[in-house]
């Protein structure tokens, strides 16, 4: 009893495993009845899909016959009407001819008969030939190829789904050709050496700088990107996958970088604008940003503080406001130049991007290298060389600003724009806050970006000019100037 019990446990449990592949069984019946009508309804969209294709293309077809159908027909009548007008003619003159040569008046006959000889001639010389033969052959010259569509129509049939290629291998990024500059960073990266799977692209992620969500900065083929606009003073994180049409690899590792970051310097309080030369700035050799895979110690990166005595640099100040007035600072330095890349192709740089002029006399733009999104930002500009009484502007526009005008003509600029008496503000090509007070040479400009409060503001030599320009600033802005060949900033 006890053996016979056993066996018929496991009897007992195949007979189960049984029942439940019946059910699965009868669950793929009703499955395979629904994939059925699915796939059905699948098949005779895509066959009406190619009749709808080739019914339009029979429509064109037609409608060509129809264009040469009258165009034949044209032609024909043409020809018709003009061999009528002729040969009604040529019937009259032989008519007239027939009386003359009936006259009985032979020296009345004399005196017209010259005439009528040489009209009857060219008469007959206008039947010349291939006055009598057809412009238009009545057949069609149209011969349609179908032979290839058939051939099509007879091949087309099922295919057996192909064995999907694998995903790619994550990605390497290389450290020894990723950096960072101000609040820009540029990465690198390249599939495993051995990797033999197709990539068809790449995906960069970045998160935003505070420890939140990843996001996508790019997506394309390339094994190299530059991120601008990047907030001063701020840790990101960054990775990168790459993707075919299989799939999307894994991630690679996670590195970690640094923007330029505030330095530990004395706080001071100094008024409004805050001029370069006053300011207690550490001075620091530069080194390079030091990039490392997680987990590791965020990196820095320190750019030295350069002055002249002849030229006053343009620079950027990350400070703390502490009111309307006064500023607490602390004080660390991004240094930019002038971007040629950008420029309108009338502007004229020297001393290493730092100083500009123009060939033109119309008003040209030039940008700064470095965008701002984050913080507080003071740089100042020195006029080098003042003529004419020009108006150049200064201020700061996103990076696709109208390069052929003056600057605040467009949407994309916020600008003063300056003579020897009196400034403007301009935005969108409106022009407001007349103020007295102009420039001339050896002047400086200041601006100040407050993207704390999302405000910009003006100095000349270091005195506020007007009141507050511009309110409700938010995004991406980089220095900007726009002048003429009068002017060297």
């Amino acid at each position: 009893q006890s053996q016979l019990s056993q066996a018929l446990n496991g009897l007992s449990d195949r007979a189960k495993e049984a029942k439940e592949f019946l059910v699965q069984l009868r669950n793929m019946v009703q499955q395979i009845q629904e994939n059925s009508v699915e796939f059905e309804a699948c098949l005779v969209a895509q066959c009406d899909a190619l009749i709808d294709a080739l019914n339009r293309r029979k429509a064109q077809l037609l409608s060509r016959v129809n264009k040469e159908h009258e165009h034949k027909l044209k032609v024909v009548r043409d020809q018709i009407s003009h061999c009528t007008v002729k040969l009604r003619q040529t019937t009259g003159l032989m008519e007239y001819c027939l009386e003359v040569i009936k006259e009985n008046d032979p020296s009345g006959f004399l005196q017209i008969s010259d005439a009528l000889i040489r009209r009857v001639h060219l008469t007959e010389d206008q039947w010349g030939k291939g006055t009598l033969t057809p412009r238009m052959t009545t057949d069609f010259d149209l011969n349609l190829d179908n032979a290839p569509l058939l051939q099509s129509i007879h091949q087309l049939d099922f295919v057996q789904m192909k064995v999907s290629s694998p995903v790619p291998a994550p990605p390497i990024l290389q450290l020894e050709e990723c950096c960072t500059h101000n609040n820009s960073a540029t990465l690198s990266w390249k599939q495993p050496p051995l990797s033999t799977v197709q990539v068809e692209g790449y995906i960069l992620e970045l998160d935003d700088g505070n420890g939140g969500q990843f996001r996508e900065v790019y997506v394309g083929k390339e094994t190299m990107c530059t991120v601008d606009g990047l907030h001063f003073n701020s840790t990101y994180s960054a990775r990168v996958k790459a993707f075919n049409k299989t799939g999307v690899s894994p991630y690679s590792k996670t590195l970690i970088l640094q923007t330029s970051e505030d330095t530990q310097s004395e706080e001071q309080t100094l008024p409004f604008p805050v001029p370069l030369e006053r300011s207690q700035l550490r001075r620091m050799s530069p080194f390079s940003s030091t990039l490392n895979l997680q987990p590791s110690f965020p990196g820095r990166s320190y750019f030295e503080l350069r002055s002249s005595a002849h030229q006053l640099s343009l620079h950027s100040s990350l400070q703390s406001l502490n009111s309307a007035v006064d500023i607490k600072k602390m004080v660390a330095v991004a240094w930019f130049s002038f971007d040629p890349a950008s420029a309108h192709a009338d502007i004229i740089f020297s001393n290493d991007n730092l100083t500009v002029t123009c060939n033109s006399y119309d008003d040209r733009v030039v940008l700064g290298k470095t965008g701002f999104s984050k913080g507080l930002h003071y740089w100042e500009l020195s006029i080098d060389r003042y003529d004419n009484h020009p108006d150049p502007a200064f201020g700061v526009a996103r990076i696709d600003v109208l390069k052929d005008a003056m600057l605040g003509k467009d949407d994309k600029a916020w600008a003063m724009y300056v003579d020897n008496n009196r400034s403007w503000f301009m935005h969108n090509n409106s022009h407001t806050n007349r103020t007295e007070g102009g420039i001339t040479k050896g002047a400086t400009v200041g601006v100040l970006l407050d993207l704390t409060r999302r405000t910009l503001t003006f100095s000349i030599n270091e005195d506020q000019q007007g009141p507050v320009a511009f309110e409700n600033l938010e995004g991406l802005f980089f220095p900007a100037v726009s002048l003429n060949r009068n002017v060297q900033v």
